[in-house]
C-alpha cells in the first residue's frame, strides 16, 4: 500500500501533532529526559465536536487516564495526550486547563470531561521520581500541536524511551486506502518503549522496503535493568467508521506490533486508542436523533483499511528507531540508536 504525502499520522485531514521536550541535566546525575505529546483529532474543538473512538488493551500494565469512558460512550472530547508514567497526573491537569479556557462551559452550564492521557515508564534514562514535566508543558504541547510533518524519535513523550534495547521514542506512518472511487488515510502514531535486542525484526521489515539492514548486531547495556516498557499506539483515520468498528482497527494495531517482534512482556503496557475524525457528533442538539453513514463491515473496503492500520503500525515503530538518536540521561547512561548503514 502506498504511504501519505508525509507518511505520518498528519496525513489524515485535519489531524494534528505537537511535542515538548525536556533535555536537561540536573544536579546529582539526575536528568530530565523526558516530555509531552499532543494528538488533535482534528482542527476544529473537539469537546463540542467529538470523534468517534474506541480502545483495546493488550496488555494492562499501564497508567492511563480516559479509557472507562471512552468504552462506555465511544467518544473522544479531548486532546489525545502522550508522556512518562509519574506525569500523567501533571499533564491531565494542563490539558484540563487548556480545555476550560477554550469551552467556558465545561463543569458549568454543560457536563464535565474526559481526558486521555497515555504513558511509557522512561526511568532508565529519565528521574522519574522528580516529575519534572509540569501541567504547563501538557498545554504548550497543545499550543505547538499543527498540520503537515512533525519531529520523530527521541523527542516529547519519546525523549526517553527505549525500543527493542535501542533508543525509540515517537514514530508515524501511513497508509492510503482507495476502492471503489473512494479514498482513506490510515494513520498511526506510536510511543515505543518495550522489547529485547533479539526480538527486533527491523532487519525483515527493511528487506521487505528495499532498505539497508543493520551494520552490526546491536548489543544493549539495557536490556537487562529497565522495566518491561510499554507501548502506546494512536490510530487514526477519515474513513467514516463508528467506535465498534474502531475497535477492529485497534485489535489489528496489535498485529502489527507482533510483526515488529514483541513478545508482549509481563509488565509492558500495550495500549491502543482508534479513532474517526470522517464524521464529528455535536456535543448538544435539538434532535432526539442522530444518523451518519457507515461504511459495511462485509465491503472489501474494510479488509483494506484492516491492512492498512497493520502496516503503518508497523512501521510506525521502525520509525520510531530510524529518527531516534544515541541519547545520555540519568546517572550518565546512554541508549544507543539502532545502527542502520543510512537514514532512511
Amino acid at each position: 500500500m502506498d504511504h501519505g504525502k508525509w507518511n505520518t499520522i498528519t496525513d489524515v485531514p485535519g489531524v494534528k501533532v505537537g511535542h515538548v521536550t525536556l533535555d536537561e541535566q540536573l544536579p546529582n546525575g539526575d536528568y530530565a529526559c523526558t516530555g509531552v505529546t499532543a494528538i488533535l483529532p482534528h482542527s476544529g474543538n473537539t469537546f463540542e465536536q467529538k470523534v468517534p473512538a474506541a480502545s483495546f488493551v493488550l496488555n494492562g500494565f499501564g497508567k492511563t487516564a480516559g479509557l472507562i469512558q471512552i468504552e462506555e460512550l465511544g467518544v473522544i472530547e479531548s486532546p489525545i495526550m502522550l508522556t512518562n508514567t509519574f506525569s500523567v497526573g501533571a499533564v491531565l491537569e494542563g490539558t484540563l486547563a487548556y480545555m476550560l479556557d477554550a469551552n467556558r462551559s465545561i463543569g458549568d452550564s454543560t457536563s464535565s470531561l474526559n481526558i486521555i492521557v497515555g504513558e511509557c515508564n522512561d526511568s532508565y534514562l529519565n528521574s522519574m521520581r522528580l516529575m519534572k514535566v509540569k501541567p504547563g508543558h501538557a498545554t504548550e504541547a497543545i499550543r505547538n500541536a499543527d498540520i503537515g510533518p512533525f519531529e520523530q524519535g527521541a523527542v516529547g513523550a519519546g525523549k526517553g524511551m527505549i525500543c527493542f534495547g535501542m533508543k525509540g521514542g515517537i514514530g508515524s506512518s501511513s497508509r492510503i486506502v482507495q476502492r471503489d472511487g473512494e479514498r482513506y488515510t490510515v494513520g498511526v502514531l506510536t510511543l515505543t518503549n518495550f522489547g529485547k535486542v533479539e526480538e527486533c525484526k527491523i532487519d525483515n521489515w527493511l528487506s521487505r522496503n528495499g532498505g539497508v539492514a543493520t551494520d552490526r548486531i546491536p548489543q544493549s547495556k539495557a536490556d537487562n535493568v529497565k522495566p518491561d516498557g510499554s507501548v502506546m499506539i494512536i490510530v487514526a483515520t477519515d474513513a467514516p467508521v463508528n467506535e465498534r468498528q474502531l475497535k477492529r482497527f485497534a485489535k489489528r494495531a496489535a498485529i502489527g506490533l507482533g510483526r515488529a517482534g514483541t513478545h508482549i512482556h509481563n509488565g509492558s503496557g500495550d495500549i491502543i486508542i482508534a479513532f474517526s475524525n470522517g464524521f464529528t457528533i455535536p456535543h448538544t442538539s435539538n434532535q432526539m436523533t442522530i444518523a451518519y453513514e457507515l461504511l459495511r463491515d462485509d465491503h472489501p473496503i474494510m479488509n483494506d483499511l484492516f491492512q492498512a492500520v497493520i502496516e503503518a503500525t508497523e512501521e510506525a515503530i521502525f520509525q520510531s528507531m530510524i529518527h531516534a538518536e544515541t541519547t545520555v540521561g540519568r546517572q550518565g547512561r546512554a541508549v544507543e540508536k539502532w545502527p542502520l548503514s543510512k537514514k532512511q
